[in-house]
């Protein structure tokens, strides 16, 4: 298979790989594009769970105004360097996720800081659901945990379908930005207001 300079580049382009990785990759592959950007996807995944243990102290605060100014969000996203929070790969995805939250209105950053009282709520609300529609006793908790899964792709912003993509979680675009930009990064907290919105 005849491994062309284009499809070298459209690989890279794709996952962000070096030229020697997308040309191994393609080679081993066969050719095959879609393989060979499996495979780099793979790696770039592994190599940013590597990434995650480093200090991310730089980065910066997005702030974005949606909707004729009636809603506003504010992201603080953050990288190792100044360098990359410079990057306009960094600064598109900074935005890209103020624009997430803003559409989305999601109300945690994580499962695990979803307050207990809150989860103790929802779980109940969901285990009255299940009795209510006459689901078995013996089936309900298997429902519960189904329902506390969706509960948390919508509630959850690193859980939630990326509002530009929704083939891909928030979670696995920051993931794919540390495999493409080298370094960790992470989203440390966000806001948003809606004008006429009173919710703490």
């Amino acid at each position: 298979m005849n491994i062309s300079v284009e499809m070298i580049k459209e690989l890279r382009a794709l996952t962000g790989a070096g030229v020697l990785d997308a040309k191994r990759a393609l080679e081993d592959a066969g050719g095959d594009f879609d393989q060979a950007a499996s495979v780099l996807r793979e790696k770039g995944l592994a190599r940013a769970a590597k990434r995650s243990e480093r200090d991310a102290s730089e980065g910066l605060i997005e702030v974005y105004s949606h909707l004729g100014n009636r809603v506003g969000v504010m992201v603080e996203l953050n990288c190792e360097t100044d360098f990359v929070a410079m990057n306009d790969q960094f600064q598109e995805l900074a935005h890209d996720l103020a624009l997430h939250v803003a559409a989305m209105a999601p109300r945690y950053l994580s499962r695990e800081e979803v307050p207990q009282g809150d989860l103790d709520r929802q779980l109940e609300e969901l285990r009255s659901q299940a009795l209510r529609e006459g689901k078995p006793e013996n089936i309900v908790e298997k429902i519960v945990q189904g329902r506390l899964s969706k509960f948390y792709a919508e509630n959850v912003i690193l859980e939630q379908p990326f509002v530009k993509d929704d083939s891909v979680t928030v979670e696995d675009l920051i993931k794919n930005a540390i495999s493409k930009l080298g370094e960790n990064i992470i989203l440390r907290r966000f806001v948003r207001y809606e004008l006429g919105d009173s919710a703490e």
